[in-house]
Order: C-alpha cells, then sequence, then structure tokens
C-alpha cells in the first residue's frame, strides 16, 4: 500500500493473524451485508490514519459480512488501492499527524478527471479502539478507551492489547467520486474538497459517537464572554444598575461557570460501568424500543432529546442507553437544584448544565444562557431537556413549559450550522422510587428541597422490586419543517431578528407535537394493565378469571388497532400478568371457594393511578364509546359521532392525543368497528345504530368496565359545567371557579369514589376552564367573571346521555350542598 512504508509493511505482516485473532468488533449499521455488498461501483474504503491495528480489523470486518477486502486491487485506469487513509503518522513514535494529501487520492482523482466513465464508491470508516461498552470492562480498559486525544503507536499498542475485544466499527454512507469531480473543474481544488468532505464525514462519525471535540471548560466560558449579545447585555447591566464594567463581567462570568458542564469522556466510561450494575440491581432488565427513530438523524444533525419526566432516574437511564447503542451522550439541562454540593460536580462530568427555574428579570443571564445553549450546539453536542418542566406526579403528560425550546429556535435562527431534529422519548416504569413522594405532595404536602440528605434517605426503598423499565423512542420533529409552514419564505435563514413575530405560533405547534409524539411511543407494560383494569372497578377488586380476561381485552384492543405505529404491547397473557401482580406486591389474593378475588390495597391504589394514567391516552377513544352505553341499550351512529365530537377537543388537549377533530369521524367508526369484533358492540341497521350484549352478559361487563377507564374524565368536565350552571352567567370568576371544583372533587372522592388526590388536581380544572374559553364557550365580562352562551347548557344534556344517573345524582349532590 502506497501510504505505508517497508516498516510498516512488515508489521502488517507480522500483526495480521494476531491482531485479527484478537479483535472483537462491534459494526454499525448492523445490516453492512444488505447496504454494501451488492454495490455495482467498485468499493475503496477511507480511514482517519494510517493505522495498522485499523486496517487489520477492517479487513477481518469485511470477510466476515462480504464485503470487498481492503487490500483487493481496483480495476484499471484506477490505483490498485481500495484502501485510502487521510493522515499518516509521523515521529519515531507516531505521536505526531502529516496532514499533507496522500498521492493515492490524488492518482484517484486525477483517474476520474481522464475516464468519465470512472465512478468509485469512497465510504468512510471509523474504528474506536475501547468505545462499544461492556459489563466486564475494567477500570484499565475504561482509561484506555479512545477519545479525541492523538495517541502515538505505543499507547494504541496498550488500547489494543486492553480493548481488543471492546472495540466499536462504524460505515458511513458512501461518497461518489464521480460526484464530486463533476462539481469542479480544477484538479487540485477537487482533491482538496473530496479530502476535506471525507474528513468531515469521518469527524461526524466519530462526533456520534464519542461526542464532538471537548475543549476545556474556561474556553467555552470565553467565548461566551466574548459574544457581541452578551457584551450588550453587559452595557445594559451597566447602566441599570450602576455597576464598572469589571463588575458586570465577573457577574457574567459567574453565570457561565454557574450554568457551564464539563464534560469527561473518562468519567462517563465509569459512570456507564457503575450503571450497569445499578440497573441489573434495581430492575429486572431495561428494555430498548425504536432505536432506528434515533440511527435516522443521528448523523448530519443537531439533536434535541425530549424526553417525558418520570423520574430522577430518567437523566441516567437516557445516557446509559444511548451510550450503550454506541452514540455519544447528550448534554442535559438540569435544574439548579440538583446543583447539591458533592453532586453537582460529578453531573457536569456526566454532561449536565445548570438553569434557573426562572429567567424573569435578568436580562444578562437569559443572554449568558442562550449563548451557552447556542455555542454547544453549533459545535455538534446533542441536547437533553425537559419540557414538562418537573416530574409528573400524576402520570400524565404535563402542560408544556416552552422557555427553553424557545431559546433553542432562537439559538438556532442566530446561527443555524446544524438543521435540528427533537426526537421525543417515552419512559415508562413498573414502580417509582418517588412514588409516595408523589402522593404526598398531591395531597398538599410541601415539596421537599433536593439534598444529599433526601437521597440518602431513598436508599432503603432501592432494596424492593422494581420490574422492567422502558425505553422508547418516537417519531422525529425536523425544525425545518415547523419553520417552513410558519415562514414559508424560509427568511429565517437569513435575517437575525431578536424575535419573529411567528416564533409563538411555532414553538407552541413544536411542543404539541413533541408530547403528542411522546405519547405515540408508549409501552404498555404488565403494570399498566393491571391498573387500569382494577381502578376501573368500585373497591379495586375483581376476581382472578375476570381479571385475567379483562387484561386480555385490554391487550387486543390495542394490538389489533394500534394507538400508533411506535406502541409496544407486553405479550404475557392475562393469568400471568395477574402472577406478576402478584410478585410486585401490586394485587394480593383474597381466597374464597368461588374463586379467588384479587385485590388491590387502598395505599396501592393510589400509587397506580400512576401507571394507569401514563397509558390511558391508549385507551381513551375506545372507552369515551363505551361511555355512551353506560345508559344507553342502543345508540345512534349520528349520536355517538355528536357526543364524541363535542367531548374529543377537551380530552386531546388534556392527554395529547393525536388525531384531529378533522379525523374523528373516520376514527370513531373504526373504534366501533373494532369493539365490535371484540364482542362488545353489535351493528344494527347496517352501521346506523350500534347495540351492547345483553344486561349480566361478560361482554356487557367487560363493556362497562371499560367505559369506567375514562368516566371520571367527564365527571370532572360535568362538574365544572354544573357549577357554572348553578352560579349563572357571569357571576363567578375563573379563580373562584377553580378553586370550587376541586373542594367538591376531594368531596366526590370521600364520598363516593377512591380518594385518589389526581382526581381533584386543580390544574386539571384549569386547564380545562381554559381551553372552553379559548373555543369561545366561555366568555369574560368586565368585572372579571366568566360568562356562557346557549352552548353550555346543550353540552350539559349530552352529559345525561353518557354519565350513569347515580354519577349525575353525585356530581349535583355536593355541588347543591
Amino acid at each position: 500500500m502506497a501510504d505505508f512504508s517497508g516498516l510498516d509493511r512488515l508489521w502488517l505482516s507480522l500483526l495480521r493473524a494476531p491482531v485479527s485473532m484478537w479483535a472483537r468488533p462491534h459494526v454499525l449499521p448492523e445490516d453492512l451485508r444488505a447496504r454494501y455488498a451488492q454495490r455495482e461501483r467498485p468499493i475503496c474504503y477511507v480511514l482517519s490514519e494510517s493505522a495498522i491495528a485499523d486496517l487489520v480489523v477492517l479487513e477481518k470486518v469485511c470477510a466476515a459480512h462480504g464485503l470487498p477486502a481492503p487490500s483487493q486491487a481496483l480495476k484499471k485506469p484506477l490505483p490498485s488501492e481500495s484502501v485510502l487513509f487521510l493522515e499518516r503518522r509521523a515521529g519515531f513514535w507516531g505521536d505526531r499527524t502529516d496532514y499533507r494529501i496522500s498521492e493515492s487520492m490524488r492518482s484517484l482523482v486525477a483517474a476520474a478527471f481522464d475516464d468519465p466513465t470512472l465512478d468509485v464508491d469512497l465510504i468512510p470508516v471509523t474504528v474506536l479502539w475501547g468505545r462499544a461498552p461492556n459489563r466486564k470492562d475494567s477500570w484499565l480498559r475504561i482509561l484506555l478507551s479512545e477519545n479525541w486525544e492523538r495517541v502515538g503507536r505505543f499507547r494504541r499498542l496498550l488500547s489494543l492489547m486492553v480493548n481488543g475485544r471492546n472495540l466499536f466499527v462504524q460505515f458511513g454512507e458512501p461518497v461518489s467520486l464521480r460526484a464530486a469531480v463533476n462539481e469542479g473543474t480544477d484538479r487540485a481544488r477537487t482533491v482538496r474538497r473530496l479530502t476535506r468532505a471525507l474528513r468531515l464525514n469521518l469527524a461526524r462519525q466519530r462526533a456520534a459517537t464519542l461526542g464532538p471535540d471537548l475543549s476545556h471548560r474556561r474556553t467555552m466560558a470565553t467565548q461566551v464572554l466574548r459574544a457581541g449579545a452578551v457584551r450588550r447585555a453587559m452595557a445594559d447591566e451597566m447602566r441599570s444598575k450602576k455597576i464598572s464594567r469589571r463588575e458586570a463581567l465577573k457577574l457574567a462570568q459567574d453565570y457561565v461557570w454557574e450554568i457551564a458542564a464539563n464534560y469527561s469522556h473518562i468519567f462517563v466510561a465509569f459512570m456507564a460501568k457503575g450503571l450497569s450494575w445499578f440497573w441489573t440491581r434495581l430492575y429486572d432488565g431495561v428494555e430498548l424500543h425504536h432505536v432506528e427513530q434515533l440511527q435516522k438523524v443521528i448523523d448530519g444533525n443537531e439533536v434535541i432529546y425530549v424526553p417525558c419526566h418520570r423520574s430522577h432516574i430518567d437523566y441516567l437511564l437516557l445516557s446509559y442507553v444511548i451510550y450503550y447503542k454506541g452514540y455519544a451522550i447528550p448534554h442535559i439541562a438540569a435544574g439548579i437544584n440538583l446543583n447539591m454540593a458533592g453532586v453537582g460536580r460529578f453531573l457536569r462530568k456526566g454532561g449536565a448544565f445548570f438553569m434557573r427555574r426562572s429567567f424573569k428579570g435578568n436580562a444578562l443571564y437569559t443572554m449568558v444562557f442562550m449563548k451557552y445553549l447556542g455555542l454547544m450546539m453549533a459545535r455538534g453536542h446533542s441536547i437533553e431537556y425537559f419540557i414538562e418542566g418537573g416530574r409528573s406526579r400524576t402520570g400524565r403528560l404535563l402542560q408544556p413549559k416552552t422557555g427553553m425550546l424557545s431559546m433553542t429556535l432562537r439559538s438556532y435562527l442566530r446561527d443555524p450550522r446544524r438543521p435540528i431534529v427533537f426526537l421525543p422519548v417515552y419512559f415508562g416504569y413498573e414502580r417509582l422510587i418517588e412514588g409516595k413522594t408523589y402522593v404526598n405532595e398531591m395531597l398538599g404536602k410541601p415539596k421537599e428541597k433536593e439534598s444529599v440528605f433526601t437521597m440518602l434517605r431513598t436508599l432503603p426503598a432501592l432494596r424492593k422490586r422494581f420490574g422492567k423499565v422502558h425505553v422508547s423512542f418516537g417519531e422525529a420533529i425536523h425544525l425545518n419543517e415547523i419553520l417552513k409552514r410558519h415562514d414559508p419564505e424560509s427568511r429565517h435563514l437569513v435575517e437575525k431578528t431578536e424575535r419573529p413575530a411567528w416564533l409563538s405560533l411555532a414553538v407552541d405547534e413544536l411542543a404539541t407535537r413533541i408530547m403528542t409524539n411522546i405519547n405515540g411511543a408508549a409501552c404498555v407494560a404488565p403494570m399498566n394493565l393491571i391498573a387500569t383494569a382494577l381502578l376501573a372497578t368500585p373497591k379495586q377488586s375483581m376476581l382472578e378469571s375476570d381479571l385475567a380476561r379483562q387484561l386480555e381485552l385490554y391487550a387486543s384492543l390495542l394490538r389489533q388497532a394500534p394507538y400508533s405505529s411506535l406502541i409496544w404491547v407486553t405479550e404475557s397473557d392475562g393469568a400471568s400478568i395477574v402472577r406478576h401482580g402478584e410478585r410486585m406486591g401490586v394485587i394480593q389474593r383474597l381466597k374464597h371457594q368461588l374463586g379467588d378475588v384479587m385485590q388491590m390495597t387502598e395505599e396501592n391504589s393510589v400509587l397506580m393511578t400512576y401507571f394507569r394514567n401514563n397509558v390511558l391516552h391508549l385507551m381513551a377513544l375506545p372507552s369515551l364509546i363505551a361511555c355512551c352505553f353506560l345508559n344507553n341499550r342502543t345508540m345512534r351512529t349520528e349520536d355517538i359521532q355528536r357526543l364524541m365530537w363535542r367531548i374529543y377537543p377537551y380530552v386531546r388537549d388534556e392527554l395529547f392525543l393525536r388525531w384531529t377533530e378533522e379525523e374523528m369521524s373516520a376514527v370513531t367508526l373504526e373504534t366501533l368497528d373494532d369493539l365490535a369484533n371484540h364482542g362488545l358492540l353489535e351493528s344494527v341497521e347496517a352501521g346506523a345504530q350500534w347495540r351492547r350484549p345483553p344486561t349480566g352478559s361478560a361482554e356487557a361487563v367487560q363493556l362497562s368496565n371499560l367505559a369506567q377507564v375514562t368516566v371520571q374524565i367527564i365527571e370532572r368536565y360535568y362538574l365544572v359545567i354544573a357549577v357554572l350552571l348553578k352560579h349563572g352567567s357571569g357571576r363567578i370568576s375563573q379563580d373562584a371557579l377553580e378553586t370550587q371544583c376541586q373542594l367538591m372533587a376531594q368531596r366526590m372522592s370521600l364520598l363516593y369514589e377512591l380518594n385518589s388526590p389526581e382526581f381533584h388536581d386543580k390544574i386539571l380544572f384549569k386547564n380545562f376552564i381554559d381551553l372552553l374559553r379559548a373555543r369561545n364557550v366561555l366568555g369574560v365580562n368586565a368585572e372579571g367573571r366568566l360568562t356562557y352562551t346557549d352552548m353550555l347548557p346543550a353540552v350539559a344534556d349530552d352529559a345525561q346521555l353518557v354519565l350513569h344517573e347515580q354519577i349525575r345524582n353525585s356530581v349535583l349532590q355536593v355541588t347543591h350542598r
């Protein structure tokens, strides 16, 4: 090979056999043979540097996957080598790099210029020693793992011996030699342009695996403080607070150090090893779903991970699974409350950067944070943040906080270097470490401030069984698609206005799509099905045989008419799910001669509302349709359609459902057909009417239980309407209405239902009233009180068709006392 000296060739012949026997490469993409083996054009592999061990590993991978060998000669008149090296080692120890363009590259381009029919696929290949995670990694193996530093021959030899079985090889997308030649007329310039493009591709592969090349934290701080926008904000601070330039600079510098991460590859590698042990002790397994959604967008894009926020475990879990799949972990926006003594330093090394809960009234801090965020995106760091703001205490997705989204978009508009892709992530737990804490907070106890002491107090809880945890990647959202809709002329690519007029609408659409796509990747574990079935019964208990049938019904409904293509549903049958619930201590068996009864305690019932709410959106539509038959044996299709049309917008807003209002007619008919296929409904008069099974039949009981899954949502809506009608139009303010509804819901829970705090969550009432106002069902008069039209009594009349008389009486009794 032309780029190898005679000594290199000797070492290659001596080391080929032992290195090949020792190396155990982990290869991406996994479908290597299907992608590259049958290509019509000849293949030439491109490596970043002329390393003998890398070449041997490439030879082994090609042989294993049926690809042309790197040592195979290309057909004349092309140069003979099937492998190119962009850089060569220099110096006795190989610790310096020769960046000059190789003669092989020049010859290849020259041959293509001379013969217009010649073409070659140039495939960038990255070989990383010590990157692929392995639970058995030793500390020495981690210390010698790959990073961005250039190492000499001796260090590479040590890494080969220690990390030979912890090896990562990634093949990139082919680059056409002919396309590169056709773009230019000058040979020398074409060589330089092609070399630069290949170096960029290899750097992107390396960055996707290791993360971007990190300079020292002080360098990041210096770049932020030198930014013109930060300097202008400092000047404003000097004028408003009458402080000196030195004081303003010191203040900005303190903000940067408060915010900035201090990422360490070695620390992350150590943490990956420690977390492998931790997950094994804590969970029965970590299940990863739809990682192909990440693989489709990781190259060439700035990836923003936007997961739901269930637990403090979320931070660690997502970084772990991303690292385990061979990609760089994201930098995580964490609340400043987690910057605890003795903890914050390590979180920074793992990629955490900290942000205050509120930026209000602090323009300098806002600008420093935005510039830091923009600088990280410009350098290619993937980022993670939770747009719900805090952890959900109810299990539902919270209404999104759009501050981080807005800053992300504004940073991108100022410097649009790489396309931004938002990747939603769903977490599904079967037990939460913070479960009891959430219930206490929902009952009104003050939220405890995070501290090392409170963390230590949770350690005894780790002895419990926590089941499996699921991590599922949702459908990616490309920012440019949203920007084009709101700014069709694409002025955002050239103008750098401070805040475009359309920005708020774009942010709101993006936030809603993120939440919808998180729900579209939900995982239905056994615990979710148990919670959904038993919480719909009066005493949270069922006969074992009935419970097993109900669980299988729900699983079948979700499989046969899936909410989305990314939904995952457990394959366990009903009896297996019941046994799993017993092992987890969630349900208990009450022995009886006529058949055992499975029951939840009241404490477990309140905790399990969280896991029902995780998947409530999946059961919402069939359950709402089932509600139509609580009071009615037969319903006309047009009445069902009208009821669904009336209630759907509010349920969609609360549960972030995926269908538009225009789609509801067709989706309702599909759901009716699915319920009929399961024997829960019967079509009458060629689909003009629908009839439920006879009272007392097993199917009628199943349909009634299905209806109870969402009946509390309708109860809450009816409670708001009943209180409004009782007071009259223009007689009560929104704040007073929210408070009254919350207190009445609390009383209803104590008198008639499971006393679950999520039923009387004031936020749910506020969101419903806000949406009534947004849809002009309610208005506000000059005194700030709520007014309504004749539409509201009509909604109350429709509720009589859906809600059972006993439920309506319960609501009316509470509101009239």
